[in-house]
This record gives structure tokens, sequence and C-alpha cells, in this order.
């Protein structure tokens, strides 16, 4: 009998937040956040305060400027982040507003799955 831990991704933001403060890893989130923006040469400097539903608007906020005027850095922030490329590919870039949000949610995801992974082992 293996001990194996599941990752099971949250399917919405909200929820994805929730489970962050649930497990009392939504600073380190915010932190991975601001580490890999950084690290992306697109600081989006978070205050460790800042309430999920700012963060979320903020997040928001962010990529739909790199999508709209800074397309290369854009996509330097995904590979970065690690966000799966099939996964932005299936997305439906018609609307931008829309296209930024379903994002942020992607890169929401993938940094949470990097706090909680670090979190587990």
């Amino acid at each position: 009998m293996s001990n194996s831990i599941v990752f099971t991704p949250p399917v919405t933001t909200d929820g994805l937040l929730s489970e962050a403060e649930k497990e009392d890893l939504y600073l380190k989130l915010i932190e991975q956040i601001n580490k890999d923006f950084n690290f992306a040469n697109e600081a989006i400097d978070l205050p460790l305060t800042i309430q999920p539903e700012e963060l979320k608007s903020e997040l928001h906020e962010k990529i739909y400027r790199l999508i709209q005027y800074k397309f290369a850095e854009y996509l330097n922030l995904l590979y970065i982040v690690d966000v799966p490329e099939d996964q932005v590919k299936k997305l439906d870039g018609s609307d931008i507003a829309e296209l930024s949000k379903q994002v942020a949610f992607l890169v929401l995801k993938r940094e949470w799955m990097k706090v909680w992974f670090r979190n587990k082992y």
C-alpha cells in the first residue's frame, strides 16, 4: 500500500484561492506569483495583505495588459510559470478580456501546484 498524495487542482479561481487559504498557503501562493513574475521581468508586486478578490483582479489585469501590449513578454511569463502550452492553445482567443481571465486561472493553477507540492514534500 503506497502513501501517494494526489494533487487535484481546483476548477475555479475562487475554489483555488479558498483552498489556498484553507491550507494556510495563501501567502506562499502570493510569494510564488511575485517571484515568477519578477523572474519574467514583469513585476506584479502583490502585497501579502491582498484579498483574494483583489488578487484575482490584479492578475487578470496584468495578463490582459501583457496580451494586449507586450505579447513576447506574455509568452515568456507563461514559459517561466510553466503553464502547459496545450491548455493555452485550447482557449478561445477571440475575446481578449475572456482569454486573459482564463489564462490568469491557468497561471494561478500552476503556481498553486508548485506551492502545494513544495508544502507536501
